[in-house]
């Protein structure tokens, strides 16, 4: 049997895992470490694009059985899945998507679906195009999202209004994501790593902030990326690297970063300002705190790092206030759904409630540990209003000490395709694919002296 027939059986291994038991594509993928480089490549591509697209090719893959309601077992359901989406959105030739697809049954120990996959793949082939016209009728179905995101975001991002809609955010979570860098200042200049990166054959397509914020042609490799190991840069999207320059951390202050890992935010802070008296990093779970020191070590930077629960400050914190806070708030993460397509079959309606209450719990216990004069930054990557202005503006009106200062925060940063005249709400919301960042949402809160 071929290594391509492997892949194959292998990525309808892991789909079936992601749909039927609700385990992370990342987490997956990361166990995966056979093959050829190439067939790894091959592994990860099938599996992101066949969850990407899995809900329009369930609804394909109905309409294309000998009879729609047809039982198959959880693994030969995804691999016809995979073998789909190799016909309608991947390179690979179609002779080769159909033969190493169907030689993947017997991989499966199912040889006897064989025929059936075949059947499948070959239908598509000929009617394809037709019976896709049919289903396509339906927003949630073309687009390949669950309905009740479709509604919410409907609702949050309307057509009927001037700005980003979402239409436009729903065609940006199935666009493969960008592939932004971090310098790290304290290393590198932007314009030096530039030229690193040129000298071994990788394209810089955008830059931003003195070039300290690079955006390649292609995604890498990080262990391509010159100087990765001796800590001269990190992988993190535009909208991500807006948090530390908001803050606008001072020489000599103290910091926190209430949800830190898994610590790229905490180590720009550290990068863009090197004079902290102290950074303070807190995460509820010890075993995402590994990554924060992790990091911390490559990019050669040093910060308190602390198990504990945001929430409940008694058990950990000291009792002196910051100067500053970031709250990176755990949410639906649905800004970043074309960089983890299985927000979209994970992900529940009722699960943004729950969200919604934990942030709300989380911002009122951080404020207190603030300052008088000190400003605390809320973000999220959730593009829903449920989580972020309706959080935010409800602190809002409950609070006298606050002051939202989001507009001339990010008006002085100059971030391209951010108009903070348009705002309609507390904070801001940035939607997915705006300037090729991910959807994030920021609000820059000051605690009013007195």
């Amino acid at each position: 049997m071929s290594s391509s027939a492997e892949v194959r059986a292998r990525a309808a291994r892991i789909v079936a895992q992601v749909v039927t038991q609700g385990r992370s594509l990342d987490t997956l993928l990361a166990a995966e470490s056979s093959g050829t480089p190439q067939e790894r490549g091959l592994l990860r591509s099938l599996c992101y694009d066949s969850i990407r697209w899995y809900i329009r090719l369930d609804a394909l893959l109905r309409r294309l059985l000998a009879r729609p309601n047809q039982p198959l077992t959880p693994e030969l359901h995804a691999l016809a899945i995979v073998g789909l989406c190799q016909l309608l959105y991947t390179d690979v030739p179609a002779h080769a998507a159909v033969d190493e697809t169907v030689n993947a049954t017997r991989l499966l120990q199912q040889p006897r679906a064989a025929g059936l996959v075949n059947a499948v793949l070959r239908r598509c082939q000929r009617e394809g195009a037709k019976l896709a016209a049919g289903i396509d009728r339906d927003t949630a179905i073309r687009t390949a999202h669950p309905r009740w995101l479709v509604d919410r975001l409907a609702a949050d991002w309307p057509a009927n209004v001037e700005g980003p809609n979402f239409e436009q955010i729903l065609a940006a979570n199935n666009e493969r994501p960008p592939f932004w860098l971090r310098v790290n200042r304290l290393r590198c200049s932007g314009t030096a790593y530039r030229e690193q990166l040129q000298a071994q054959g990788l394209e810089v397509v955008d830059s931003r902030d003195d070039d300290h914020t690079l955006l390649l042609s292609r995604a890498v490799d990080v262990h391509d990326l010159p100087g990765f190991a001796d800590g001269l840069v990190s992988v993190q999207d535009a909208a991500a690297q807006l948090a530390a320059p908001l803050l606008a951390p001072a020489p000599g202050e103290r910091i926190l970063d209430a949800c830190a890992a898994p610590g790229g935010k905490t180590c720009h802070l550290l990068e863009l300002q090197p004079g902290l008296q102290e950074l303070v990093a807190v995460d509820v779970s010890k075993e995402r705190l590994v990554r924060v020191q992790d990091n911390l070590q490559r990019l050669g930077l040093t910060a308190k790092v602390v198990a504990g629960d945001a929430g409940e400050s008694s058990i950990w914190w000291d009792g002196r206030e910051f100067d500053r806070i970031l709250l990176d708030v755990p949410c639906s993460a649905t800004g970043v759904i074309r960089r983890h397509p299985d927000i979209k079959l994970l992900r529940r309606s009722e699960d943004i409630g729950a969200l919604a209450e934990r942030q709300r719990q989380l911002l009122a216990r951080a404020w207190p540990m603030l300052k008088p004069g000190g400003r605390l930054v809320y973000a999220s990557c959730s593009v829903l209003r449920a989580e972020t202005a309706g959080v935010v503006s409800a602190f809002l009106r409950g609070n006298e000490q606050v002051r939202d200062v989001t507009a001339d925060a990010l008006s002085a940063l100059g971030v391209p395709g951010i108009d903070v005249s348009a705002r309609k709400a507390a904070g801001y919301a940035i939607a997915t694919g705006t300037a090729g960042m991910d959807g994030f949402y920021y609000a820059c809160l000051e605690k009013i002296r007195g």
